[in-house]
This record gives structure tokens, sequence and C-alpha cells, in this order.
């Protein structure tokens, strides 16, 4: 079995609908300068109120990748 070796970057994705939507967007912004992403870790999430209710979310991620 090859043994990998990972590098790891930061993003922080936003979102009007939802968390998951704003990983989604920080994932797809990164696979398109980034190839062989393997996995995400949740670092931080938190979001914006407006009148009682969330406007919008804002999660930051620690992706991994191969080098290829």
């Amino acid at each position: 079995m090859p043994h990998h070796i990972y590098e790891k970057i930061e993003l922080t994705g936003s979102s009007t609908l939802s968390s998951d939507d704003a990983i989604a967007n920080a994932i797809a912004s990164a696979s398109k300068t980034h190839h062989n992403l393997r996995w995400f870790e949740v670092v931080e999430s938190r979001g914006h109120v407006v009148d009682g209710t969330v406007a919008h979310w804002q999660v930051t991620i620690k992706v991994g990748f191969t080098r290829t």
C-alpha cells in the first residue's frame, strides 16, 4: 500500500441557506484549484443574526488533499 503525504488548507465558506451549504461552497471552490481532496474538518461555525433569525452562515474548515 502506498504511503500518502497530505497538505491542508484552511477555508471559510459562507451561505444564506445553511452551515452544510457553506461547507459545500468552500469545498467546491477549493476543488477548482486543488486536486485530490480527501477530507475536511470543521474548525469554527458562526452566523449572522438579523431580526431574530439566522441570516448568514460562515463555516471555517480545514481541507486535506494528497500531493500528485
